[in-house]
């Protein structure tokens, strides 16, 4: 019988979320890949329990994570109910709908009756009464945006989520829903974007963030893998990139890339770091982030991520000199 490790808050950073109450982990793990039907459920079970030992609380999945969409929600229910329910109180989930989960027009975007349907599905396959935060994941062009935000307020009046996020949203949109929910009394808890070193356009978010006293949380702040360092040589046979995956193509691996992840290792490793800790840190502080989602194929991934918080400081020179490399 799984029992955690007593010293897990000893080892985690925690960064209260915005204006509010809730602090989240400065790590978070996300079940985006690997917690799928095709993957080890002893793997996902290791992972999963590797990342409460370290302090890592909040585990974000959404309604379509897999494959098959879905399943990562059913196999974190899983492990929830047979090692983690003693500790669902300590345990922030999170979950999103926003992109196509079923067929016909009520299976996708932003209306109200996707997002409670999709919501109820979720809690169903977690094995849940309520989750922590529930994002909708993309904004729908064509569905007002006050309907859905008045759906996102409405499953926080029904109990179903304690707050609400947004999630892939513009400045100016993100502007204009935070507005609505905070008129509808229902603050938005926080925006989650893509920002790394390699990816940086979601700066332009951070002022509509600290104007709206929300937090912020970051997915890919490795870049699909780019800042671990593993392509600097070339594809590694067992690698995201040479299966072939959509959101990773060897056209992002450019000479001028490889040259910045070689003098970023470098320079890594005068700070006394591995390149991945010290891109999670530089985007924790660069980005102004209440936490960086992780994603990971084995435990001890979420293991060399966590020493990130070892050396979370930079100097004014360090970040300069940083900047150097990327510009």
């Amino acid at each position: 019988m799984y029992q955690a490790d007593e010293n897990r808050y000893g080892k985690m950073v925690y960064n209260r979320c915005g204006k509010t109450g809730l602090k989240l982990p400065a790590i978070s793990l996300g079940l985006w890949h690997n917690f799928g039907d095709g993957s080890n459920p002893e793997n996902i079970r290791e992972m999963l329990l590797t990342s409460f030992d370290l302090g890592i609380t909040h585990f974000d999945l959404a309604n379509n994570y897999g494959p098959a969409p879905g399943s990562a929600e059913s196999n974190f229910g899983k492990i929830l109910k047979s090692d983690l329910n003693a500790y669902r109180d300590e345990l922030i989930i999170s979950t999103k709908a926003g992109y196509k989960m079923w067929e016909g027009p009520y299976g996708d975007w932003g209306s109200k009756k996707y997002l409670v349907a999709s919501l109820d599905q979720s809690l169903k396959r977690i094995g849940v009464d309520y989750v922590d935060i529930f994002y909708h994941h993309r904004m729908d062009p064509e569905t007002p945006l006050w309907e859905t935000m008045d759906a996102l307020a409405g499953i926080v009046r029904s109990g179903k989520a304690l707050y609400v996020g947004l999630s892939n949203y513009s400045p100016e949109k993100l502007a204009e829903a935070s507005k609505i929910l905070r008129e509808m009394g229902v603050p938005c808890l926080i925006h989650q974007h893509r920002y790394s070193m390699l990816q940086r356009d979601n700066e332009k978010l951070i002022p509509v963030i600290e104007e709206a006293d929300m937090g912020a949380i970051a997915f890919c702040p490795l870049a699909q893998g780019l800042l671990t360092g593993k392509y600097n040589a070339g594809v590694p046979a067992d690698s995201r990139m040479a299966g072939k995956s959509v959101f990773l193509d060897e056209k992002a691996l450019t000479d001028e890339v490889i040259e910045k992840l070689v003098r970023l290792g470098k320079f890594a490793e005068k700070r006394g770091q591995a390149l991945p800790q010290m891109a999670l840190a530089w985007a924790l502080k660069k980005g102004k982030l209440t936490s960086v989602i992780i994603g990971a194929s084995r435990a001890g991934q979420i293991v060399e991520n966590v020493k990130t918080l070892e050396n979370l400081e930079f100097t004014e020179d360090e970040m300069n000199r940083i900047e150097g490399i990327l510009a």
